[in-house]
């Protein structure tokens, strides 16, 4: 996906005269190293991404007060389907040697758009997938992604340092070397409008990123 940065500073431009208060709002936050993307901003990054080749479409997200609600139109193996999860970050954990998200995904459903015989269709129909549980079906994938390193239950957890574009970028191996000693994710928030990301800092580790930035 390439995003028009023209596009996207009018955007952000008219979200801010339109919701002006948003400003106070992150210079608060900002002092508690607490940072909001508003749920408006990734509506509108979502639209961006369906016009991709293969993309999902008609995605549709919303946040309340403890998940992220995700919908949207997919083809499932041929077969058309209109998917939605509640989605919420359970832990993060980022190094020089994993970017490591762990989510806890909710309420998962899934909705036939067409009339299909498929073997997607029939199971759907059947209701014989255990939706409670996805981390059960990831479990036993063939051909599972590499960046999923655990399935369980309601939890999968996903470390990004594990797909080959992250894992062989030296440019990425080099920012996290910098800056993870000192700065880390405590924790990723909702509220009804925003995603909130708190930072942590260990300005007693400076010296640590200072000599990965010389090379040292």
């Amino acid at each position: 996906m390439r995003l028009d940065p023209r596009a996207a500073a009018k955007a952000a431009l008219g979200y801010l005269k339109r919701n002006p208060d948003e400003i106070v709002t992150a210079a608060t936050n900002a002092a508690k190293l607490r940072f909001g993307v508003p749920t408006a901003a990734l509506r509108w990054l979502a639209d961006q991404a369906s016009n991709a080749p293969k993309a999902p479409q008609d995605i549709e997200l919303q946040t309340s007060s403890d998940a992220l609600r995700v919908s949207a139109a997919v083809d499932a193996m041929g077969t058309p389907i209109r998917a939605s999860a509640s989605i919420r970050v359970d832990e993060i954990r980022l190094s020089a040697d994993e970017l490591r998200v762990s989510v806890r995904l909710g309420d998962i459903k899934l909705m036939l758009l067409a009339e299909s015989e498929s073997p997607v269709a029939l199971l759907i129909k059947s209701g014989a997938l255990d939706l409670s549980r996805p981390g059960n079906l990831l479990k036993y994938l063939p051909k599972r992604p590499p960046v999923i390193v655990e399935a369980e239950g309601d939890r999968v957890v996903l470390d990004f340092m594990r797909a080959p574009g992250i894992k062989n970028n030296a440019m990425v191996k080099k920012v996290l070397d910098v800056v993870t000693p000192v700065l880390g994710i405590r924790a990723i928030e909702t509220d009804s409008a925003h995603v909130w990301v708190a930072l942590e800092a260990a300005p007693w580790r400076v010296n640590e990123s200072l000599q990965a930035l010389l090379g040292s």
